[in-house]
């Protein structure tokens, strides 16, 4: 912290035994001036901001009625940590009161509800957005109030006012067209207009912007623009009824907008207590989060849906997403902060407020979100099957297309009875079906040596067999004896080079190959493989087209399995699925009792830890300790938090270290959100240092 500065003056400093200090990236943290930093205090560790959507049981008309049941959902909220809940549109009133909202009883018992709920939620550390009726310069407005804290930060009006089919908003409310100004409410001037964000100064990235129902359905909804402006929170509070179908339409428009706009969005649905007389509403609630649908609640039930958005990972896709730019040029920002994050310190007991960045944050909240440990792999068994078909077809497509521009009927393949291999000789088959070439152009290699079982051999052969191609075995032990030979190097000693020595002549073997038949080598190494740099350089590690660059191991599984239950060849799935029960090996130490003796995982750790670190690593940029704390989470039961930190820290030593191998990869066509391609996804350095990771890494926790 040697740029830090002092940011408050002398005299202040001499009267409290705390001070807050600033550095380069203008993050303020608070501390004791001895220099003890075991008591700072923060909030939202890792960026995670547990949220929420409820839709309180109504009376329509029946303010009183209304304003205690909000009541209820926010104090509900605060007690389970929630720090921003959406409520319904027109929550205060009920969204169906027709030609009652004509009425000056209605509207003056809707402000006597807004003065009860901030009179309610004095102290309280949840930020609340409702709807209800207003009445501004004589003409009403549909809006949605922001209250925190006791206070009305701002007012956002209804832009777009459906009065189609069961809808006629327009009979009583104005659209809202004014971006911003102020508005005397209980004696205070309030801000009033479209263009709002509301901003808590102690959290980065909790900003919030409103749109309200139709305005989610229109053809330019207002949240656009709002996160744009820097919203990373969308909360819509809505009244949809409900009708047959329309559920299904509004959780993708929802999950849609949230993608689009990369922002948590939070739909309150209204619900129970609106009038059925010709509509229904079931309370459908939804929050996505980047496309991602978090939680729903359950239709025509009520009640809250609760959950942690990730405002770090919207922060890394923003930054990550080149096209998403900001524009906040007339957007008025309404700054609050949250009574639990603000410290009492100083003579006179003044509070003082702590703003810093997402990876200081220190106070822990309980997540209750699902985090998938497979991130490479559909749950759904519908949506894997259709992902392994797309991501077949991509490599299948890709390799067709490098054939037919180097006008080669040949490919060279190097057989050993594994997962990668298998894969890579599956897509190649249809890589020639799709480029009308002769199966018998794929020159299936296996070649034997010290490391090899009979049961991956027979594997190899009989895929080859099945598939069509034309099977070629080369035994290469005496050409590694008399290369070892060559170099001086004892053959009892099974050390890396005894180890490298097979890759490489395997290369060579395969490469002459190609030349002779004037073919094309195609690579079989993964993803995670070249991740964790478990690769020979200039061996296993070069190729002429590498269809599995892309591919993590985790996935090569079951992309295996697919072309096993889809395959109408009984005999070619009996083989797939043997070869699916064989450990993943390098098969590069002789046997023991014909077994494989050399199983990878046990070296460089189980893969499925790994593709769950690479794609948090890649995709989203997260630091060691939330990415430890997300392994943990995902993985209880499985792993316990020794294993997973000890792997972690492998991984990261692994990635740094050998960024060298994959600075000069062949091409590869890339099939899913992360690569390490040097053209494309990854342009690391390859002597970059690892010292502020290692670092982090040192100073996590067991938990």
């Amino acid at each position: 912290m040697k740029q830090e500065k002092y940011l408050v003056n002398q005299e202040r400093r001499k009267k409290s035994k705390s001070s807050i200090l600033s550095n380069s990236l203008g993050e303020t943290r608070l501390f004791r001036d001895d220099g003890d930093r075991k008591g700072w205090h923060f909030c939202m560790k890792d960026g995670f901001l547990k949220v929420a959507a409820a839709t309180p049981s109504l009376c329509v008309a029946d303010c009183e009625y209304n304003t205690a049941a909000i009541i209820k959902e926010i104090k509900e909220a605060e007690k389970a940590g929630v720090k921003l809940l959406v409520l319904p549109e027109l929550c205060i009133t009920g969204y169906t009161c027709g030609d009652l909202f004509l009425q000056d009883t209605l509207l003056l018992a809707a402000m006597d509800g807004l003065r009860t709920v901030l009179e309610e939620t004095a102290e309280k550390d949840v930020f609340v957005v409702l709807g209800m009726p207003f009445v501004k310069s004589g003409k009403l407005y549909n809006t949605a109030v922001a209250v925190q804290n006791g206070k009305l930060l701002g007012m956002v009006p209804k832009t777009h006012l459906p009065n189609y089919s069961e809808f006629y908003e327009a009979r009583h409310f104005n659209p809202g067209t004014v971006p911003f100004e102020e508005v005397a409410v209980f004696g205070r001037m309030v801000p009033f207009g479209t263009k709002l964000l509301f901003s808590c100064t102690q959290v980065p990235g909790f900003v919030v912007g409103i749109e309200i129902c139709e305005d989610l359905w229109c053809a330019e909804p207002p949240s656009g623009s709002l996160a744009m402006a820097g919203a990373m929170l969308i909360a819509n509070p809505s009244a949809s009824d409900e009708t047959t179908g329309k559920a299904e339409y509004r959780r993708e428009l929802v999950r849609s907008q949230s993608a689009r706009t990369i922002t948590a969005y939070l739909y309150a649905d209204a619900g129970e207590g609106e009038s059925t007389a010709d509509l229904v509403f079931a309370g459908h609630n939804l929050i996505s989060e980047n496309g991602s649908l978090l939680a729903e609640s359950e239709r025509f039930a009520g009640g809250m849906i609760i959950t942690e958005v990730d405002l770090g990972r919207l922060s890394s896709e923003r930054r990550r997403i080149t096209t998403y730019q900001v524009n906040s040029a007339g957007y008025k920002t309404v700054e609050f902060s949250l009574p639990s994050l603000c410290v009492q310190g100083g003579q006179d007991n003044t509070n003082i407020l702590i703003q810093t960045s997402p990876k200081d944050i220190k106070t822990e909240i309980s997540l209750t979100r699902f985090v998938d440990k497979a991130p490479f792999v559909p749950a759904d068994l519908t949506k894997r099957g259709q992902r392994c078909s797309e991501i077949i077809q991509i490599q299948a497509y890709g390799l067709k297309r490098r054939l037919l521009h180097t006008g080669c009927t040949h490919a060279v393949i190097g057989i050993s009875g594994g997962l990668d291999s298998t894969l890579a000789l599956l897509v190649t088959r249809r890589a020639f079906e799709l480029a009308a070439l002769d199966a018998s152009g794929i020159l299936a290699v296996t070649m034997p040596c010290f490391g090899t079982t009979g049961r991956t051999y027979n594997n190899a052969c009989e895929l080859s067999k099945r598939l069509g191609a034309t099977l070629i075995e080369v035994d290469i032990k005496e050409s590694v004896r008399l290369h070892l030979c060559d170099i001086g190097h004892a053959e009892e000693i099974q050390d890396v080079t005894y180890e490298n020595a097979q890759a490489r002549e395997r290369t060579q073997v395969l490469m002459d190959l190609a030349n002779q038949y004037g073919g094309l080598v195609v690579g079989t190494g993964d993803l995670s493989e070249l991740a964790l740099g478990w690769a020979t350089y200039n061996g296993d590690h070069m190729s002429m087209y590498g269809v599995n660059a892309s591919v993590p191991k985790t996935l090569v599984r079951y992309l295996v399995e697919y072309f096993a239950d889809t395959s109408k060849d009984k005999a070619l799935s009996d083989v797939l699925l043997d070869i699916l029960a064989t450990p993943v090996s390098p098969e590069l130490l002789p046997p023991k009792d014909g077994q494989i003796a050399q199983k990878t995982e046990d070296i460089v750790g189980p893969y499925e830890l790994h593709d769950f670190f690479l794609y948090y690593v890649m995709r989203f940029g997260y630091t060691p300790g939330k990415i430890y704390r997300l392994a943990v989470y995902a993985f209880q039961g499985d792993y316990n938090s020794e294993t997973i930190l000890k792997w972690l820290k492998i991984f990261y030593r692994r990635f740094f270290s050998q960024q060298f191998k994959r600075s000069c990869l062949p091409d590869g066509p890339k099939v899913g959100s992360v690569a390490v391609s040097p053209r494309g996804d990854l342009r690391m350095p390859s002597d970059a240092s690892m010292a502020a990771w290692r670092r982090e890494l040192e100073s996590i926790v067991v938990r």
